[in-house]
């Protein structure tokens, strides 16, 4: 079984959708295997958003990702990297369909709603960042 990293942003956060968004991947069959509210430091956004961390736009992903504090969860199942992934529609919600989650409760780019991990080997790494071993749970 995946395991994959799911972080509700501030936006997700702030709009009051984490149930709603839980709810989706509940309903998908996904079991929640760690669970977590934190405020993300300058450097952890720095190590999680390394391959931008250069990039002009970086302080603004920086600004938004620690406005709030954030909850940030494991979830495994079959496949879960990429159906998440489709779950969530692309990272831009502006492109987003209607019935995807970002499509139905993000607003931009960076306002979209959901992190979540891209490939099986970065769910890994990510994972281990946020959670240490003892607290990922399998089921």
């Amino acid at each position: 079984m995946e395991k994959t990293l799911i972080i509700f942003k501030p936006d997700c956060m702030e709009k009051h959708h984490v149930g709603n968004v839980l709810d989706r991947f509940e309903k998908a069959g996904f079991s929640i295997v760690a669970c977590k509210m934190t405020r993300l430091t300058p450097a952890i956004l720095r190590e999680h958003y390394a391959h931008v961390a250069e990039m002009p736009f970086y302080p603004e992903i920086e600004k938004f990702m620690s406005s709030r504090p954030v909850v940030v969860m494991a979830l495994q199942g079959q496949s879960v990297v990429s159906r998440v992934r489709d779950l969530l529609g692309p990272t831009d919600s502006r492109k987003a369909a209607k019935g995807t989650i970002r499509g139905d409760f993000g607003t931009e780019m960076m306002r979209n709603v959901v992190h979540a991990s891209d490939s099986v080997a970065n769910a890994k790494i990510e994972l281990a960042r946020f959670f240490l071993p003892e607290e990922i749970f399998s089921v």
